[in-house]
């Protein structure tokens, strides 16, 4: 039961194929996928077939999956081009007879008002539209985009537009471990599974930052505007101030929220909690 996995050159993806090999699955069952191969050298010398695939380039995407009978598309990073390039992996996935496709979507995509949210539906209506047995994984946030700013909530507190809203937020190798439980085990075609761990606010993560750090760490609350302005000054592109400022939004209106077990049931034990991955972060900075 070959399984390929798309971006594995990438954080999720890595993190996925890692996540396959600790589970048993049979280093020359798994295909990892990606457009710098020369990034996941080291898996090939563990025996992983490692092939190059680029999301917009079809013909690289069948050489690729040849052979796979399960496949995960992680969604792209390229906001308004994932459509495209969603499409151009599933055409070329049931080209070569993939059997089921599992892709990484968001917390409630059908109604979801995110900027990015389009791109997600359009995805699941080309992976309904294929015929292929699909598997949608609806992830909520990431813990990991919080605690890889830990730095900066010390320097200057954190800073945000959502508000007191709830984050079923999860760590990405949680993530990517409900990824392989699907892609390894039968029975999950059609299902569609919304992921996300305990929930938390963004005045709640303050709390835990001061706690694990030892320092007070403020929260400050900005309107959504106001946010964006602020990302601006402090660097980021517009296009990008203006997606982060949108999932405050979001958030602030419930929408990365999820009240469902089904992340813990496909890791057969508790997510981890928001401490815990504040903590190793701390750990990792020293401190």
């Amino acid at each position: 039961m070959p399984i390929a996995v798309t971006g594995a050159t990438g954080h999720f993806g890595r993190l996925t194929v890692e996540a396959l090999l600790l589970r048993g699955v049979p280093a020359d069952q798994i295909i990892a996928t990606g457009r710098r191969i020369e990034n996941i050298s080291d898996l090939a010398d563990r025996g992983v077939s490692v092939r190059r695939a680029d999301y917009s380039d079809e013909a690289s995407l069948r050489q690729a999956f040849t052979g796979a009978d399960r496949l995960l598309l992680v969604s792209g990073t390229e906001v308004g081009q994932r459509i495209k390039q969603h499409t151009a992996v599933i055409t070329a996935a049931k080209a070569v007879g993939v059997q089921l496709i599992a892709y990484t979507s968001i917390l409630h995509a059908p109604t979801s008002t995110l900027l990015i949210g389009q791109e997600h539906r359009a995805t699941e209506a080309a992976l309904a539209d294929s015929g292929v047995p699909h598997v949608l994984l609806r992830n909520g946030w990431y813990i990991d985009n919080y605690t890889a700013q830990l730095s900066a909530y010390l320097q200057q507190g954190i800073v945000s537009a959502a508000d007191a809203g709830r984050i079923s937020g999860a760590t990405r190798s949680d993530y990517a471990e409900a990824a392989t439980a699907v892609l390894a085990e039968d029975g999950h075609a059609g299902a569609v599974y919304e992921l996300g761990g305990p929930a938390f606010t963004m005045p709640q993560l303050a709390e835990v930052v001061s706690a694990a750090t030892g320092r007070t760490v403020s929260y400050s609350d900005l309107p959504v505007q106001e946010y964006q302005e602020f990302l601006v000054r402090a660097g980021l592109p517009e296009a990008v101030a203006a997606s982060l400022a949108d999932g405050d939004r979001a958030v602030a209106e419930g929408e990365l929220y999820v009240d469902t077990a089904d992340l813990e049931k496909l890791l057969g034990r508790p997510a981890t909690a928001l401490h815990t991955a504040v903590e190793m972060a701390a750990r990792d900075l020293g401190i």
